[in-house]
């Protein structure tokens, strides 16, 4: 699923003609925007021809924009914004033209790549989004200019999994009792994973929010959600002692021997980390936020 985040600037320009004059000085202080053909009217279409041809003014060959961040970094997550709007076959397209015309220098190429990473993977980014950031690492092993490609194959094989729309990948997991159980085996609606720490400070924050959620203490009181709170790593005298800090309606478990974690069965590169799954344990919201399970919950219950 992808997240809208559009500046002002590029809804203006997505919804009206206006032009950027072009600047005649050597000095560069500022994006050259592309013109969209004042033919194209529909807000789909105007998005996907900017998807296209953001990039058409701009100089990948002159690395002096490597060291002008409030340029091409700005420029980025404008580009970033816009492919928010358009269609997984249309961003995926665009990014591997743009990396391709970026390849021309392969200093240029790295400072791009970096900076997808930095926006589509980083945990800390509010616009992380794994289904972007597969065409930058299938530029990436693709381009000759890309000598170590060790890195982003791992990568790519991580960010395919449990992907939006696919079945989730089943694991075992064990309660307090010493009980395992599986995640498949929960019949409910909606299943939320829940990864965290004890004394994890994000981890309690979202526990509250999702305890004092109407739309949550809803759909668990009519018994179509269920909340997995899955302790991920191996220091089960901390866990035992979180015990009664979780929420005693939840299913509250480990993995024992870190098995998600070491095997990578899913891709927590921070903790919390959530997924919704649907009643047949397909990824409804990945590496999601409590705002967007909210969103989600109040739009479909």
């Amino acid at each position: 699923m992808k997240y809208i985040f559009l500046s002002l600037s590029l809804f203006v320009f997505l919804n009206c003609n206006g032009q950027q004059s072009k600047n005649t000085t050597t000095e560069k202080v500022a994006f050259q925007m592309v013109n969209i053909p004042s033919m194209i009217v529909e807000h789909t279409d105007r998005a996907n021809y900017l998807a296209k041809h953001y990039w058409d003014n701009f100089d990948f060959a002159d690395t002096a924009y490597i060291h002008l961040p409030q340029i091409t970094e700005q420029a980025l997550v404008d580009y970033i914004d816009v492919l928010f709007l358009v269609s997984d076959a249309v961003s995926s397209a665009a990014i591997k033209d743009m990396l391709k015309k970026a390849a021309v220098d392969s200093a240029m190429f790295t400072y791009f790549t970096n900076l997808y990473e930095k926006y589509l993977y980083d945990p800390n980014s509010p616009m992380r989004n794994d289904e972007l950031y597969i065409p930058v690492l299938e530029a990436m092993l693709a381009s000759p200019v890309v000598t170590e490609k060790i890195r982003p194959a791992h990568l790519l094989e991580l960010v395919r999994k449990n992907q939006v729309g696919e079945k989730a990948t089943d694991f075992t997991y064990t309660l307090a009792n010493g009980k395992n159980e599986t995640l498949y085996a929960i019949r409910s609606d909606y299943t939320l994973l829940f990864f965290y720490n004890p004394g994890c400070h994000t981890c309690k924050e979202i526990m509250e929010q999702l305890t004092s959620s109407l739309s949550v203490n809803y759909l668990m009181q009519e018994k179509r959600l269920t909340i997995v709170a899955v302790y991920p790593d191996e220091d089960l005298a901390e866990w035992n002692m979180y015990l009664t800090q979780v929420p005693g309606e939840w299913i509250n478990a480990y993995d024992k021997g870190a098995k998600v974690q070491n095997e990578e069965i899913y891709d927590l590169k921070a903790i919390p980390t959530l997924y919704l799954l649907d009643k047949d344990k397909r990824v409804i919201l990945k590496d999601t936020t409590f705002e967007q399970v909210e969103n989600y919950f109040r739009q479909t219950k």
